[in-house]
């Protein structure tokens, strides 16, 4: 199974041999406790549920504490399920960086930082509206919504100001460059969605070249 779970640590560059350059994003993988494995018989579906970060047991909740030392597993802050065809792992086993290897293609799945309320601009890129003519406040203004022509009232998902970012977002495709299994380490070529410390997924592309 090719697939963990991490923490972004920010972004860096990597040098090759000739003196190339790589913009690369450096990310805390593992390790990984398989805390459950879930089956099409039982459940419905096959899927493996990966634990990340050790805390103190006393900071998870009484079901979340029984659940992981059924198992006799430490106590884990994440649990993530990976949908998987073939299951080649038990639970309690331990998964670190080293399930991936150099030049592997992954999706890396995170939240993407909070922009808090934004407007048609920024979060939809519409163009401004011109300074001239007595339109000094209107600007930066979405304009008309059409309210008083068929039909009489804003559609549901007309593209307006309100809520942007912290969304879950997936970069799909991306390269391994650096494996550092001394440290936990796994660099990926590009950019990662999310703020740093923030929780990513890395699992296998599903659309790789």
């Amino acid at each position: 199974m090719k697939g963990i779970i991490g923490k972004k640590l920010g972004m860096t560059q990597v040098f090759d041999a000739d003196g190339k350059v790589t913009p690369v994003t450096v990310i805390l993988a593992g390790p990984c406790f398989v805390t459950q494995i879930r089956s099409a018989e039982r459940e419905g579906y096959s899927a493996v549920q990966l634990g990340f970060e050790e805390v103190a047991p006393e900071k998870l909740t009484g079901g979340a504490r029984g659940h992981l030392q059924r198992r006799n597993l430490p106590a884990m802050r994440y649990l993530r399920e990976f949908r998987v065809k073939d299951i080649d792992v038990e639970e309690g086993q331990r998964l670190t960086v080293e399930v991936f290897t150099k030049g592997d293609r992954v999706d890396v799945v995170g939240t993407s930082k909070g922009r808090g309320f934004a407007g048609t601009i920024k979060r939809h890129h519409f163009n401004r509206q011109p300074t001239t003519h007595g339109a000094s406040d209107r600007t930066r203004a979405p304009g008309s919504s059409s309210s008083t022509t068929t039909p009489g009232r804003v559609r549901k998902g007309t593209r307006r100001s309100g809520h942007m970012g912290s969304e879950r977002v997936t970069t799909q495709n991306l390269e391994v460059v650096v494996i550092d299994a001394d440290r936990n380490l796994l660099a990926v070529k590009g950019s990662v969605p999310g703020a740093k410390g923030g929780l990513v997924i890395v699992k296998a592309s599903v659309k790789a070249r």
